[in-house]
């Protein structure tokens, strides 16, 4: 059961945070002027989007530990779909749950530097900047991609078959 539940919130968080690092929607600026948005590739004022004109270094990190973070959850969903598939699940459920609990602390890492950075970097104009879904969703990625680390575990240290007969079968 804790397997099929880690898989459920492993597929759920790598398709939250796909979606998360690849869209627009990390910021929003809402103005009687005019409507803006930003995300980790692109800054977008009305319907006219651009690529970032010149991005601190941490924000450059903030793709690259997003962009970890989705191969190693995508690497966790393959680990632990082949240990629903195996006879002696015990030690590739404990490397998917690895896998994904590492996932998971990139995720954190990647949207803390974010959360850093764009505070600093928008200053006064805070007020007028919203962090906004895209954002969001990664939040609530981090929090199912660790869960399903978890479940994984769990579900290794309960499972009976003895860790032997894997490495026998191997």
């Amino acid at each position: 059961m804790g397997a099929r539940g880690g898989l459920l919130c492993a597929a759920s968080g790598l398709v939250l945070l796909l979606t998360a690092t690849a869209t627009d929607f990390w910021v929003q600026h809402r103005a009687p002027g005019g409507a803006g948005c930003q995300g980790l590739w692109r800054v977008c004022v009305g319907s006219v989007c651009r690529p970032h004109p010149g991005t601190p270094a941490l924000w450059d990190a903030t793709r690259v530990l997003m962009l970890l973070s989705v191969l190693c959850t995508a690497a966790g969903v393959a680990l632990g779909l082949s240990a629903a598939a195996s006879s002696a699940p015990r030690l590739r459920l404990r490397v998917a749950g690895a896998t994904l609990l590492v996932a998971g602390l990139l995720a954190l890492l990647g949207l803390a530097v974010y959360t850093a950075v764009t505070g600093s970097v928008f200053g006064k104009l805070h007020a007028e900047w919203r962090f906004s879904w895209s954002y969001i969703l990664g939040w609530i990625a981090v929090v199912l991609v660790v869960s399903a680390g978890l479940f994984h575990v769990c579900a290794a240290s309960k499972d009976p078959t003895p860790e032997s007969s894997e490495v026998a079968g191997a």
